[in-house]
């Protein structure tokens, strides 16, 4: 593991925003008293990929406003086709990888069934049977979960990394009985 950065996390944010902007990393490395190397370490694929998704964003603007407006409306209708399928697909990920992981402990819960002494034995024949099935069928429910990660990988592996810095955040939540009137509030001039 590398030495800890001497930069604060908003002063690394700060850095990002201003590579975004366009300044130099060399300039930013002096002013900030790092190596231009630990910036681009840091950051050049992550910009290079801002900036190309920024380059695509305006270039698919531009396609767009090109477009008879009867185009442009199948276009946009196309669009949200693509987004509720891609949210259904991420829901269908979800559960299917929570069936695969319900299976998985079913299939384990069959497994101490199984007789040490007598794996063979009718009983454990049966539980075997159960358990190759349940197992099958986790296996199978996993298909679009694992599917969806391997198409994320780089996400999946940023998500990962961060998550040693995510910093849990406590919520309140006040709860008043509303079917009760509110206290008038008392006078106190005297």
């Amino acid at each position: 593991m590398g030495r800890p950065s001497k930069l604060t996390e908003r002063q690394w944010q700060d850095i990002e925003k201003r590579l975004v902007d366009g300044e130099k990393a060399a300039d930013l490395a002096r002013e900030f008293g790092v190596s231009k190397t630990a910036i681009s370490t840091r950051f050049s694929k992550r910009i290079e990929t801002a900036k190309t998704v920024a380059n695509q964003i305006v270039s698919a603007e531009q396609a767009f406003k090109a477009l008879p407006v009867s185009e442009q409306i199948a276009a946009l209708t196309i669009a949200d086709t693509l987004r509720s399928i891609s949210h259904h697909l991420g829901g269908a990920a979800n559960f299917s990888a929570a069936t695969s992981h319900r299976l998985a402990g079913i299939a384990h819960g069959k497994v101490q069934e199984i007789d040490d002494a007598a794996p063979l034995d009718a009983e454990s024949r049966e539980a075997l049977k159960d358990v190759a099935v349940l197992q099958r069928m986790a296996n199978e429910s996993s298909t679009i979960p694992m599917a969806l990660l391997a198409a994320n990988k780089e996400t999946v592996k940023v998500i990962n990394e961060q998550g040693s810095e995510v910093r849990p955040v406590q919520v309140i939540v006040q709860v008043e009985d509303a079917s009760r009137p509110e206290p008038e509030a008392q006078s106190t001039a005297g």
